[in-house]
């Protein structure tokens, strides 16, 4: 029986890890539980994210990986997590910041839903918009702000790849977003022809919520990602998450009471939006009669 005990995100996103380094240091599941002394269904269920995980496992198997000391160091500490019921990932615990948790699971994921209410999804920001509002974290170089610059940017292959097809994405913009001025008038003339761009790729979505949407459920549940995975080889698919973002850290609900509440959210922003061709539309009228491009 699964461990119903703790938040499953830090779980399998461990479970991740560890399983591609063991298959970039071409070893077996049985070899590598026979190396480290455990049984083979134990390595299963640590792949799989199916229960918590001791460090010291943990560190025995980065080692027989030879995984970079950086690298074990953080996914020890990850392990410490894993018994968490609810889980709030702060930038500056020991789980180090550059360690990219969201990108794992949403790499992993078959579908993308994004309630942006204040700024443009990462995952649709052109350079000089990420430029502008990537997070200016205290003490950082300006070099240090460029890496994340970058790495956020890589993030956007997602939705150009090939193998593995890419996930579903459905945003659902707040037309505030389109009216505020992110690093000048020609900046937000690029980012908003990018949108209308992005958004005619088939497995894209982008729908505007029009101020006369008023005081909506969406507008009370904030900004936020729901994820949802395929079923690989599980009799049953991994559960739904919800992300939610702030300035010193990042939220992840994975219990079916929190995931439903925000399905039910995210219905509500359903039916209140443009269609895609209005939305386009209006994104493209609003880059020439607001930012005159």
């Amino acid at each position: 029986m699964v461990d119903a005990m703790g938040s499953t995100v830090p779980r399998r996103q461990l479970g991740r890890v560890l399983r591609d380094l063991r298959t970039e240091a071409c070893m077996t599941l049985d070899a590598a539980a026979e190396a480290v002394q455990c049984s083979r269904q134990k390595m299963w269920r640590v792949e799989s994210g199916l229960g918590p995980v001791r460090g010291v496992d943990v560190r025995a198997m980065c080692e027989l990986y030879g995984a970079r000391r950086e690298l074990t160091a953080a996914l020890v500490a990850l392990a410490g997590e894993t018994r968490a019921k609810g889980w709030w990932h702060a930038y500056g615990d020991p789980v180090p910041d550059w360690f990219d948790l969201h990108g794992g699971l949403e790499s992993a994921a078959c579908r993308l839903r994004e309630h942006a209410g204040a700024l443009v999804p990462v995952l649709l920001q052109t350079r000089g918009y990420a430029s502008e509002t990537c997070p200016r974290r205290p003490g950082a170089t300006d070099e240090e702000r460029e890496r994340l610059v970058e790495a956020r940017l890589r993030r956007q292959g997602l939705l150009r790849r090939r193998l593995p097809r890419p996930p579903r994405f459905e945003v659902m913009l707040c037309e505030a977003v389109l009216l505020r001025e992110v690093g000048g008038a020609a900046s937000m003339v690029e980012q908003l022809r990018h949108l209308a761009e992005v958004s005619r790729l088939p497995h894209v979505s982008i729908r505007v919520l029009p101020f006369a949407a008023g005081a909506h459920d969406g507008a009370l549940a904030g900004s936020f990602v729901l994820l949802d995975f395929p079923l690989g080889l599980r009799v049953d698919p991994e559960p739904s998450v919800v992300y939610q973002e702030s300035l010193t850290g990042a939220l992840y609900l994975d219990r079916p009471a929190e995931v439903t509440a925000y399905e039910q959210a995210w219905v509500g922003l359903d039916a209140l939006a443009l269609s895609e061709e209005e939305s386009r539309r209006l994104i493209v009228k609003t880059a020439e009669e607001v930012h005159h491009g």
